[in-house]
């Protein structure tokens, strides 16, 4: 139980202090990037999911339609 604690401490401070690292602007561009967003793809995702709930015939949180036939 301990362990988990202070495994958990120390990856909270390392986690943290990379966040200090100060930014130039000249690598602002590179951050900027759409590759190096959370989701690069939001399209392919977007279809990715339609297809999978089409086959499971149900819907999630992606705002997709639903149904087994996929002819929504």
């Amino acid at each position: 139980m301990y362990k988990t604690i202070i495994s958990a401490v120390a990856f909270s401070l390392l986690a943290g202090g990379c966040s200090l690292q100060n930014v130039e602007p000249w690598e602002r561009d590179i951050l900027a990037r759409d590759k190096m967003q959370l989701d690069p793809y939001p399209v392919d995702r977007y279809l990715d999911d339609h297809i999978y709930y089409s086959k499971e015939s149900s819907t999630g949180g992606a705002g997709v339609g639903g149904g087994g036939c996929g002819c929504n």
